[in-house]
């Protein structure tokens, strides 16, 4: 049985670091391909075409964006919003990190954490038995 557990835990020892490396380059690269994204008060108005968000950019621009159906939905009636734009272009969100980021992030932090929770509990279990 004492092997059985040595070789789980160098296993999962090795998959936590090796996966949890991969991810956080994973997620460097799309932190990086997600571009910069500013916080900004918008008004709303309804144009023939749909809502439209309009805010002040941060080098004194007006920027503005039709809404999608979605985004619509989500502020319901306001005349005003919170949220972010993307520097350099019209599109914008309400989360100043995009969902895959975050999802990646995390992934990478859960696999690194299993790696030094297995690493630790190797050890003790190698100094317990000698």
């Amino acid at each position: 049985m004492g092997h059985t557990l040595d070789i789980l835990l160098e296993t999962f020892t090795w998959v936590g670091f090796g996966a949890g490396a991969l991810f956080a380059g994973v997620t460097l690269i799309v932190f990086l391909a997600d571009g910069t994204w500013l916080p900004a008060s918008a008004m709303l108005e309804s144009t023939p075409e749909g809502r439209v968000a309009r805010w002040f950019t941060d080098d004194g621009g007006v920027g503005s964006a039709i809404l999608s159906p979605h985004d619509d939905a989500h502020l319901g009636e306001a005349d005003a919003a919170e949220l972010y734009y993307r520097v350099g272009s019209n599109r914008v969100r309400f989360s100043r990190r995009s969902p895959v980021v975050r999802l990646t992030g995390w992934l990478a932090f859960g696999f690194l954490a299993l790696g030094v929770l297995s690493l630790v509990v190797s050890l003790v279990v190698m100094f317990a038995a000698g």
